[in-house]
């Protein structure tokens, strides 16, 4: 079964000292049935990736590989992510305190009918609110369907 993929949850593949069972497991999950994420999904995780570089966190080398391997997961880039944050994404935002970043992966959550798997504490806490399902912790179960 597909799910909604936030950069939070992308970013424990890239860094060791994040690794987690539950990421891994998501990992196999997203290579068995792939995921969703907003269109600025890249946007975020270059970013990450070019911050932790620029901090001394990892190599450019390291970056790129991670930037490759990012590139290879089959991840489906939603087509809408900017014509829904206007209206949907930007309400939500407002609703629950997010910033529109967040509120797009809550958004295509809510209109793809899919689990959102994060580690973002506001986004959690919104998703659960509204009742959309939740992957990434410990707890929740991130096998296939």
């Amino acid at each position: 079964m597909s799910f909604v993929l936030d950069s939070s949850v992308a970013l424990t593949w890239c860094f060791e000292d994040e690794a987690t069972p539950v990421a891994d497991a998501l990992l196999i999950r997203l290579a068995e049935g792939g995921a969703h994420a907003p269109s600025l999904w890249p946007l975020e995780v270059l970013n990450a990736l070019t911050m932790a570089e620029r901090r001394g966190r990892i190599t450019s080398q390291t970056r790129y590989q991670r930037i490759a391997f990012l590139q290879t997961l089959p991840v489906a880039l939603d087509g809408q992510t900017a014509e829904q944050a206007w209206i949907t994404a930007s309400r939500l935002a407002e609703l629950h305190r997010l910033t529109l970043y967040d509120a797009a992966y809550l958004e295509l959550a809510q209109r793809l009918e899919l689990p959102l798997a994060t580690l973002d504490v506001d986004l959690r806490a919104a998703a659960s609110a509204l009742g959309v399902p939740l992957l990434g912790l410990d707890g929740e179960c991130p096998e296939s369907s």
